[in-house]
């Protein structure tokens, strides 16, 4: 697999097609990559931020 992905290719690894959602995720700290006009997200970048924003639910007894 890929190490870097274009945006498209970002959102189907994360699960979703709206790029209205990869750009709320980049708003809140979702590292990107640009060279030149291209621009880039790395695995190991979506896996952190993900693991980051993981929610553990707990029951309220």
């Amino acid at each position: 697999m890929t190490e870097y992905f274009s945006y498209q290719q970002a959102m189907q690894y994360m699960g979703f097609k709206s790029p209205v959602t990869l750009r709320t995720y980049i708003k809140q700290g979702l590292p990107t990559i640009k060279i030149g006009k291209s621009k880039r997200i790395a695995k190991s970048d979506i896996d952190k931020f993900m693991a980051d924003h993981r929610v553990v639910a707990t029951q309220d007894k």
